[in-house]
């Protein structure tokens, strides 16, 4: 992966169109900003229960965007990132209605979890009490196949996303059959989505077990081994991102956005000067993505384990939401929690420029925090854009995250590049992508807890970031390419 701001976008969604569309704006009105791409499922069906991320065929680009052939177009311009479904499959897909069909004799008999097949001899209600999920009631589902049998499946997620036993035979070949295409197709990196929740084991969370990091370092070795990286994508306790970090060339840093957040309204930058002087390097940082803001991130250890703390103490991290609630004018209160057909509990839908209470200056500040932490910055097409919350998409679906997944069209996308602060996050992401001060070491000043500093060097070429959260002002200095250095307000005309 280049060392230079990646975007994640949907493909349908920025522009209207298919992967054509998608290389035209990147030649075109995005040219330069991004050295890789995140293209969100774009597989068989992109309009699924989940926005493509319940894919009937996974091996098959949805033919609204085109087909594996302009997969391999766009790879050929710039590194392309895919999904890779873990840990579930959708009802619609032909290996379940097979399996649905034929029962046991279907070769697929064995890909889809059931809760007897981790269950064998029945769940005891503390078992059961046990299971970890981001939905309330257990991940079961009662059905009756086509051949009249009843089955329990297990379905993590939703009914809709059937859970696949990645330890089987058939979900090992499910997998491979997957990464096999993506290697054909000039992918070069992909995202391990829902991992965290792969493998069961009875009288556990289910979650992120010791046979969890095992299943991640064996199917990343697999994808090294076709010539792909290996991002995993894991909403839990930072400790455990630490420890998934070692395991895999990238993991996100999703503790970063709420503690900008907490940053910028408490006007103190302790925890997020804690968390930058341990987070792991080789980790892409986001302040927004398809999902929601999350919390579980900063919060404490959900499964207790010796009452390990977060990075943001229980009496701030409610507040902390309430605030993102009253910034966004209650429209975050309307796509989250029991408001919101897909119930979130570990996260706040809403965009993040929303968040701030479209406060410009406040905003680009975050980016700045963002692109000056260690790691390598993905910008998620919404927040490119500085996008407001789509309350009419989310009236049309009652889909909570549809809040901050917006359709650009062509028009829309050159209303939004015309905004200052859009063009001022432009100018800063042409800035880290390079400025050669970010290929060195990162350092944060000793400074008190209203200011911080970061800071990036490589031999006589340095950068940094003064940021005074008291005064709400930010400054950069960096040396130019014969040896001087500017400073600059990079707040100006906000």
């Amino acid at each position: 992966m280049r060392n230079q701001v990646q975007l994640i976008t949907y493909v349908d969604r920025l522009g209207g169109g298919g992967f054509a569309e998608l290389r035209r704006l990147l030649a075109g009105p995005l040219a330069g900003l991004f050295g890789g791409v995140h293209a969100l499922p774009f597989f068989h069906a992109i309009d699924g229960a989940d926005a493509g991320f319940d894919p009937i065929d996974h091996t098959r680009v949805d033919p609204r965007l085109g087909d594996w052939s302009h997969v391999e177009a766009l790879s050929a311009d710039v590194p392309v990132m895919a999904d890779l479904i873990v840990n579930h499959v959708s009802a619609d897909s032909p290996q379940f209605r097979d399996f649905s069909v034929r029962g046991a004799a279907s070769p697929y008999a064995e890909l889809f979890l059931t809760a007897e097949r981790v269950f064998p001899h029945g769940a005891s209600d503390t078992e059961l009490q046990k299971i970890f999920r981001p939905r309330p009631g257990l991940p079961f589902t009662e059905v009756t196949l086509a051949n009249g049998e009843p089955r329990r499946l297990w379905t993590t997620f939703t009914p809709q996303q059937l859970d696949i036993d990645v330890r089987s035979p058939a979900g090992a070949a499910y997998l491979t059959s997957i990464l096999q295409q993506f290697q054909r197709s000039g992918i070069t990196m992909i995202r391990l989505d829902a991992a965290g929740y792969a493998v069961k084991r009875p009288g556990t969370s289910c979650f992120m077990l010791p046979e969890t990091y095992e299943f991640i370092s064996d199917l990343t070795a697999q994808a090294r081994a076709l010539g792909m990286e290996v991002l995993v994508e894991i909403h839990s306790y930072h400790r455990d991102q630490i420890a998934i970090a070692r395991r895999v060339d990238r993991v996100y840093d999703f503790a970063l956005p709420p503690l900008v957040l907490h940053a910028l309204f408490n006007r103190t930058a302790r925890g997020l000067k804690s968390w930058l002087a341990i987070s792991p390097r080789n980790c892409l940082t986001v302040l927004d993505t398809h999902d929601g803001i999350g919390i579980v991130d900063v919060g404490a250890d959900p499964a207790d384990r010796a009452g390990r703390p977060g990075l943001i103490p229980p009496v701030e991290l409610d507040p902390l939401v309430e605030r993102i609630h009253a910034n966004s004018r209650g429209q975050s209160r309307q796509a989250t929690g029991a408001a919101a057909h897909n119930l979130d509990l570990y996260q706040v839908n809403c965009t993040y420029y929303d968040a701030l209470g479209r406060d410009d200056r406040a905003y680009l500040t975050a980016r700045a925090l963002q692109f000056f932490a260690p790691g390598v910055p993905q910008v998620y097409y919404a927040g490119l854009l500085a996008a407001h919350n789509d309350m009419a998409l989310l009236a049309r679906s009652k889909v909570g995250r549809d809040i901050n997944r917006p359709h650009f069209t062509a028009a829309g996308i050159d209303a939004a590049l015309a905004r200052p602060v859009v063009r001022a996050l432009c100018e800063l992401i042409c800035f880290r992508n390079t400025h050669p001060a970010f290929a060195g070491e990162f350092a944060v000043g000793a400074t008190p807890d209203h200011q911080l500093q970061l800071a990036w060097r490589a031999g006589a070429q340095h950068a940094t970031l003064d940021v005074d959260l008291a005064q709400s002002s930010a400054r950069l200095a960096a040396t130019r390419a014969d040896g001087t250095v500017e400073t600059r307000d990079l707040l100006a005309g906000l």
